[in-house]
């Protein structure tokens, strides 16, 4: 993925998911913490500096908290100094979801899980080469597997 892909998802339509989740804002309130509901239902943010994943960087897949679908992989993972987890690239093209964001007077581009539409967070153009891309996720919206569990499934 590079910038002009994710502006064209977010201009044109953004790729086919595996699979759709659909649930009634009651049962998201249900499953969820109720700082999960507010990052990820309300498009809220956390605190920077001070969540779960953000100096975290042992191996593993990060999944949404909504619907546990796979969306980064710790080697993609970086230090951005920016308080939230910083990574450089989806795990696979369709997992994300990109949408104009016009809110607190900026121009963004925010990052959903194209299945449940759970708020992860947003992307940026000032990542690392080779793709340039910062996608700043808040830690409420993910679950972490880490290495040693995948390996016992």
């Amino acid at each position: 993925m590079r910038w002009y892909d994710v502006i064209r998802y977010a201009k044109y339509g953004n790729p086919e998911p595996l699979r759709r989740l659909e649930k009634t804002e009651n049962e998201w309130q249900q499953q969820l913490t109720p700082e999960q509901y507010h990052v990820v239902r309300q498009k809220g943010t956390e605190p920077p500096y001070r969540n779960t994943y953000c100096r975290f960087y042992g191996p593993g897949l990060y999944a949404c908290v909504g619907c546990c679908s796979l969306l980064f992989d710790s080697t993609t993972k970086y230090h951005a100094i920016s308080g939230w987890p910083s990574f450089t690239q989806p795990l696979r093209k369709n997992v994300i979801k990109y949408v104009f964001d016009d809110s607190h007077n900026m121009q963004r581009i925010e990052v959903l899980c194209n299945v449940c539409d759970c708020h992860l967070g947003h992307v940026f153009n000032d990542g690392p080469e080779p793709w340039g891309l910062r996608y700043c996720i808040n830690s409420e919206s993910l679950i972490l597997i880490e290495q040693d569990t995948m390996k016992q499934t």
